[in-house]
This record gives C-alpha cells, structure tokens and sequence, in this order.
C-alpha cells in the first residue's frame, strides 16, 4: 500500500470528494429542513412547538452517535464507513419525505441526526490518513469550507428554487436523499490509506477501551470545553440575532441580510485562517486570537446600535468555520492519539460541542428578560471560557509544538 507521500495528487481527491460529501450529503440535507419547516408545518398541522422539535431534533442523537460513530471508523477505516453512511443518510434523508406525520417525521429525523455524524467524522479521520502536518490545518479548512457551503447553498436555495421547482417539500428532501445515495459510488472506487501497522490494533479496539484512553489525554479534554464553549456561544448567537433585531425594529430583508453577513465573512475566512495556521509557530496562538475576536464581536451587540453591527456580526463570524477546522486539527495532532484513536477522540469532543449547541440558546435567551441585550454578554462570556480553554492546552502535550514549521521538527 502506498503511503500519502507517494501519491501527491491523489490525497486532494480524496479531500475534494470528502468536501463536497459534507456539503451535499450532510449540510445542505439538514439545512433544508430549516427553511422548509413553514411549508411542512402548513402541510402536516404542526403546532410551533411541534416545528420547533423538528428542527432541534437532529442534533440530539448526535450525542450519542459521535462516540460509536468514531469507535467504528477507528476499527474499519473511514472508506468503508462512508460508502454505509452515504447509503443509511440518504435512504433515512429521503424516507423524511415520506412522512404522513409529526411523528413520522421526528423519528426520520431524529435517524438522519444519529447517521449523519458518522461522514464528517469519517472526512476528519481521512484527513489525518492522507496528509502530513505540514498541510493538517488547509485539509481541515477544506472540509470545515464543504459544511459552510453546503449550509449557505442549503439555505438559499431550498425553499426559494428547488421546492417550487420539483413540486414542494416532499419531492425536495426525497432529492436530496437520492444525491446523498449516490455518493456512494465514488466512495466505492476510492483507494484506501488506512496505515496496515495500526489494522490490528484497530480491530482489537473497543469502544470503552477507546474512550478510556482518551479520558487520560488532559488535552483532548480541553478542546472539548473550547468546542462547548465557542460552539455554544455561536449557536445561540446566530439563532436569537434574527429576532433581536426584528424586536429593535428592523425591516426582515436587513435584519436576514445582516444575519447571512455572519456566514459569509466565515466563508471567505476559513481557508485563509486554515491556511494559514499550517505556517505560523502555533495553531493555539491563533485560534486564541480569532476566537477572542469572535468573543468580542458578540459582547459588542450588547453597547453598539445601527449600521456598526455590521461590523460586530463581521468581526463575530470571520472565525467560525476556521476555527472549528483548527480545533479539529489540533484534536489529530494532540500526543497520545494517533492514527489509532482519531476518529474517537475527535468524536468525543464534538460532543462538548453538540453539548454547548443544545444548551446555550435557551439558558442565553432566559436572559432576554433582563434585557433585549443581555443575552449577548452570556454568549460572549461562554465564547471567553473558551478562550481560556485553549489558553490552559499545554504545548508539551501537542505533536506540532510552537516552533517554526520549518525546522525539521514534528
């Protein structure tokens, strides 16, 4: 089997395929849903509180399944997982249109949410397979660049293009489901690069013995907290801006505007903040830095009015997906993981970040009682202890110390 160094060209296929497999099979499946819930809930008589179930759903069992999720691709090689994964979420994204009601619906959905971590987390294993240090950070900006596209393309054109244009929510989703299956085939004709020195070990690995490895790795729990913190404090930031500003008495088409500036100063920013930490001394330093600025960008919602929160949602959202593609690298670099337990430890913290996500919106929101504004300076504060998260991983515990990249050290 050839090693990643001797096949140059072939590695950046395997990444482009995994980018455009979270764009298409995951993000924009599960963004669909978001901007077709009104036409869903006007079709199957679904209360607020029932649409609003539908749409929280997805990220529940994705607690669960990050774990089993990682554990497996850790003993079978992500190439395998994958060409499972394209099948089951594209089968259960489909049957979502075939629900006849809301509980049809939750269970189908609450399925695609359980399946669905298993391709990113297959995407990051790869990543840590094919690519060396020097290019860990780009690959990982390239697949974080993949679920950024794939939400905004979701989000767009959904329920404005392809609703209207195949007949309505149904037929869309069962579209969506058929591309998902079909991404099965170019899995299946991919080269595997799964290190046969590790095969053994591998297989004998179970979930428990994974985790308790990785329960040992004070860094890994780290990046955990610095995932639930940031991941929470943007979560509930993006979900209550929309309606803060609406409150304050903005005009929908602004206040959209505003919110959709948030994603597209991430979408212009992921690689080059990728980029870039593949060629400065320390990925710690700079996600510090950019997500310190997140932190700020936030807290500023609370004292600034008017056209400077262009500004503010611009400085909060520049680092997103590029932090996140970061964080990530630093979980496939941190000492003690390896090519072994990649994809269980960076299953284990995406919990931490499923965690945040799931909590942070309501507890940032009770606050709205206080004040309209109030609710920023709790995501902002959560945004800083994970800052301080990333301040206390220590640099003894990573492989890639803080060191220029070119002194021949790993």
């Amino acid at each position: 089997m050839k090693k990643p160094s001797q096949k140059p060209f072939y590695k950046w296929t395997i990444l482009i395929l995994g980018c455009l497999t979270n764009a298409l099979v995951v993000a924009v499946q599960g963004m669909g849903v978001s901007v077709l819930l009104p036409e869903i809930t006007n079709d199957l008589n679904l209360s607020l509180v029932q649409a609003g179930l539908i749409w929280g759903m997805a990220s529940l069992p994705s607690i669960l399944s990050f774990i089993i999720a990682g554990s497996i691709i850790d003993k079978w090689g992500p190439k395998r997982v994958l060409i499972i994964a394209c099948l089951l979420v594209g089968l259960i994204g489909a049957s979502r249109g075939l629900a006849v009601n809301f509980s049809t619906l939750l269970i189908t959905v609450f399925l695609f949410g359980f399946f669905s971590p298993f391709i990113p987390l297959s995407n990051i294993k790869n990543v840590g397979l094919w690519f060396e240090d020097e290019t860990f950070g780009t690959a990982n900006g390239i697949l974080s660049l993949g679920m950024a596209l794939g939400f905004f393309v979701g989000s767009m054109v959904s329920a404005s293009f392809i609703s209207p244009w195949l007949g309505g929510w149904r037929y869309t989703l069962i579209f969506y489901g058929l591309i998902g299956l079909l991404f099965a085939i170019p899995w299946l004709f991919t080269q595997s690069n799964y290190d046969p020195s590790i095969q053994e070990d591998s297989e004998k690995q179970t979930i428990w013995g994974g985790m308790k490895h990785i329960f040992s790795v004070r860094n890994i729990w780290l990046l955990g907290f610095a995932l639930l913190g940031y991941n929470g404090a943007v979560q509930g930031f993006l979900g209550y801006v929309p309606l803060f500003l609406r409150n304050i008495g903005w005009q929908d088409v602004r206040a959209d505007s505003l919110a959709a500036s948030f994603h597209l100063a991430s979408l212009f920013f992921t690689i080059p903040l990728a980029f870039l930490s593949d060629k400065i001394a320390s990925r710690k330093r700079l996600v510090i830095a950019a997500a310190s600025l997140t932190a700020l960008g936030i807290g500023l919602f609370f004292v600034l009015e008017g056209n400077l929160l262009w500004g503010a949602v611009i400085a909060a959202g520049l680092g997103r997906d590029g932090i996140m593609a970061i964080l990530f690298t630093m979980v496939l670099e941190t000492r003690g993981i390896g090519k072994l337990y990649s994809g269980i430890a960076t299953g284990f913290v995406m919990i931490f970040g499923s965690i945040g996500a799931l909590l942070a919106p309501p507890a940032g929101n009770t606050l709205a009682s206080v004040s309209p504004q109030t609710p920023f300076l709790f995501w902002a504060g959560l945004c800083v202890l994970g800052v301080v998260s990333i301040i206390l991983i220590a640099e003894s515990g990573m492989l890639r110390k803080a060191q220029p990249v070119n002194s021949g050290q790993s």
